[in-house]
């Protein structure tokens, strides 16, 4: 007898399709992760040009988060009810639009505006991928695979930061958002001819198109089995809430909340810290992406530790260790060198933290709610990117000595590792590979 299609789509082959929908997708992570630093590379120059103090800057780094909160929140009914795809390439087109236009603005009140849809498509992004990529892995290594694919997000951060340092000089911050415009709108007809659907989202269709009635025939999927494979059709607020989910989804929003604070503390802010102490701009752009970089190491084993031993464990030590490093920049006067190290180290367990637990939660929930897991979890989450903007802002402003803004850091990687060592007492457990 032919396997339910939930379980040929938990228990498939890792092949050349599935790998090919990692990859797509970890090319859209690299977008989202450029244009989600690009505002805070271009901060410091336009300080100069604009004879703006860093702390007005505060409204565009905003604007972003609340736009990114709004495309998470929106991501995860969207894709589960009209398919991830359409998602994506809206979320694609969406963003490298507003990031062309941002090139050519004036004003911190019109960057600030281009930076909310830029925000949203983002937020859309970020999800999607995630997503669509679960659902193309087997259960055994599906927080591997959803990591991976969010490496392209720190990927593109540091390959980005790496560029705009070289060309700051010469070519301006304009050439920063015409570069993370360009990229996302290239993908768009590359996605379009070789991205697929999720099957689940078309296993409930009567009338496929070719194309899609062959992918399932490739899965061993029939169409219109709604029956048989999980999908959502109940309310998703409902659902995360119901069914023993509730303290794991709590849990899950607390540690969402003070990863993602903690992240974008670092990511809006530290180009200008830098800049502030010394640094000049295409320096400090080059310097603070070396924290992407270290989020690109932490996937070579928090992935599997999270796979072979629990987030619980796995994370928890990553966030302790992550506020230890916070704590150096913080309060230490570091020498060029060891402070290059220190940024890279604090990378590598804050934001790889946060790509793990976006691995984590994606392998936590089961399928028919999976993008609202995720999606709900990073807009609620983004309500500390909001606060991260508006904190560091204040903090400068009232004249802190600028790398003491990140000392609040530490409390919160700590919330976030009690957060979750506790979630060992949830009610749903990871089900076995």
């Amino acid at each position: 007898m032919a396997l339910a299609a939930e379980t040929v789509l938990e228990n498939q082959r890792l092949g050349a399709l599935q790998l090919r929908v990692a990859v797509l997708c970890a090319l859209v992570q690299m977008c989202d992760g450029y244009d989600l630093n690009s505002v805070a590379w271009a901060a410091p120059s336009l300080t100069h040009e604009w004879h703006l103090p860093p702390s007005t800057f505060a409204m565009a780094f905003l604007w972003s988060s609340i736009g990114i909160m709004l495309g998470a929140l929106s991501a995860g009914p969207i894709g589960d009810r009209f398919g991830r795809r359409p998602l994506l390439l809206g979320s694609l087109t969406l963003f490298g639009v507003a990031s062309l236009l941002s090139a050519l603005v004036g004003s911190l009140s019109v960057l600030s505006l281009l930076r909310f849809f830029t925000g949203v498509g983002i937020g859309g992004g970020f999800s999607g991928a995630a997503a669509l990529s679960g659902d193309y892995a087997p259960q055994r290594l599906r927080a591997t695979m959803i990591m991976a694919t969010f490496t392209g997000a720190p990927i593109g951060g540091f390959l980005g930061g790496q560029i705009v340092a070289l060309l700051l000089a010469q070519w301006g911050w304009r050439m920063i958002f015409v570069l993370g415009g360009v990229f996302p709108l290239a993908l768009v007809p590359v996605l379009v001819l070789w991205l697929p659907e999720s099957p689940r989202f078309l296993a409930t269709k009567k009338k496929l198109s070719p194309r899609n009635a062959t992918l399932l025939q490739r899965l061993d999927i029939a169409s219109a089995q709604s029956d048989a494979i999980e999908v959502a059709w109940e309310n998703p607020i409902s659902m995360l809430f119901g069914q023993g989910y509730a303290l794991q989804t709590v849990l899950l929003w607390i540690i969402f909340f003070c990863s993602l604070l903690n992240l974008f503390l670092f990511a809006y802010w530290m180009p200008t810290v830098l800049n502030l102490i010394g640094i000049s701009p295409a320096q400090a752009v080059s310097m603070a992406s070396l924290r992407d970089l270290g989020a690109i190491f932490a996937v070579l084993y928090l992935g599997l530790a999270i796979d072979r031993i629990g987030p619980e464990r796995a994370l928890a030590i990553h966030y302790a260790a992550g506020a230890v490093f916070i704590a150096m920049i913080a309060l230490f006067a570091l020498p060029n060198f060891v402070l290059c190290v220190v940024i890279f180290l604090a990378g590598m367990t804050i934001i790889g933290s946060q790509t793990g637990v976006n691995g984590a939660c994606g392998k936590l929930y089961p399928a028919r709610m999976r993008t609202s897991g995720i999606g709900w979890a990073l807009g609620i989450g983004r309500l500390g990117a909001i606060v991260a903007p508006v904190l560091g802002g204040y903090l400068l402003a009232v004249g802190l000595r600028p790398t003491r803004i990140f000392l609040v850091a530490c409390l919160f990687a700590l919330i976030a590792a009690a957060a979750t060592a506790l979630l060992v007492f949830r009610n749903t457990p990871v089900e076995p590979a």
